[in-house]
């Protein structure tokens, strides 16, 4: 048996099948680009090989034996298997498949990550993607562990910046989203939602940061009564679920009265966009945050499919 699958090569299938699937010599030949002639030499050396008969000769054609139906059956499967190989191959080699993993912080996921994505399905829609919304510090940590293979963040302090490398983008805007009927919903200063019930991410975090320092640059006390997460499903909950104990349709007296949350202005218009019963709050004051950055790992090289989604995100976050 050994010796039969050494001996047994692909062109030996390729005629198999073909005359299987037509059922004359002549156009088993003709579709393998071969003379009439040089196909029966060559299915006489196979039957030789195996020691019978493939295929029963009769003046309208060729039928298989039991041994011929056998053989052309998985000679076809076999061919496939090739063909989607080559095909997946093929895939990879110009980055129309394969898998790519993305992570990204909020703001960016919706501003940045979504168009590049809707490009990239458009036009390699074979490509399995994987995206993780978390915040910079954890994904710096899984980029480094090469949980990743890009990340649209902002390097810690504590990171070195020699080992990425990073495309930066623009910087970013902070809203305050609140319920419209949140008596607050009309504050056109920070100072005046010191009392509020704030609902964002954790101490240090960006957002945050640029929270503080502009109740600071008002002279103004800053949020005592703050939830901290860094859940946007949290905070869309906090933001719209009705009481509990009470009836089940959200309005001013049902609402948590007084809860805001910072968001980045791409993440604020998703928001609101996707619910009326929400909006940014009318403030004067700008509030802005550090741009985040296309973050790869120096010296790492991506896979064409990567390497192709990085080129639409750099696109997308420069645009």
């Amino acid at each position: 048996m050994s010796h039969l699958a050494d001996r047994l090569h692909l062109k030996h299938l390729r005629l198999i099948a073909a005359v299987a699937r037509h059922g004359q010599l002549s156009l088993a030949a003709h579709a393998l680009c071969l003379t009439q002639p040089a196909a029966s030499r060559a299915l006489t050396d196979i039957e030789a090989l195996i020691g019978a008969p493939l295929f029963d000769r009769h003046p309208k054609g060729m039928t298989p034996t039991a041994l011929g139906e056998g053989l052309a059956r998985r000679a076809r499967s076999i061919l496939d298997d090739l063909s989607d190989a080559v095909e997946e191959v093929e895939q990879l080699r110009h980055g129309r498949g394969g898998v790519v993993r993305i992570g990204a912080v909020t703001g960016a996921a919706v501003g940045t990550v979504v168009p590049a994505i809707r490009r990239l399905k458009a036009l390699a829609p074979q490509v399995e993607l994987h995206v993780e919304v978390a915040i910079s510090d954890d994904l710096i940590a899984d980029l480094t562990a090469l949980r990743f293979d890009m990340v649209l963040a902002r390097l810690p302090a504590t990171a070195r910046p020699g080992d990425f490398d990073l495309l930066r983008g623009q910087g970013e805007q902070v809203r305050i989203v609140a319920h419209a009927a949140n008596p607050l919903a009309g504050a056109t200063t920070l100072a005046a939602l010191s009392d509020a019930h704030w609902v964002m991410q954790g101490p240090g975090s960006p957002i945050r940061r640029a929270v503080e320092q502009g109740f600071a640059a008002q002279n103004a006390r800053p949020p005592g009564n703050v939830t901290n997460t860094a859940s946007l499903l949290m905070a869309l909950a906090l933001l719209r679920s009705p009481d509990p104990a009470g009836p089940q349709t959200v309005t001013p007296d049902t609402i948590t009265p007084d809860t805001v949350t910072p968001v980045s202005a791409e993440v604020a218009g998703l928001l609101t966009g996707m619910h009326g019963d929400l909006v940014i709050l009318p403030l004067a004051q700008v509030i802005s945050v550090a741009p985040y950055a296309l973050i790869t790992l120096h010296g790492r090289r991506l896979t064409p499919a990567a390497a192709r989604c990085h080129a639409l995100l750099a696109e997308a976050l420069q645009g």
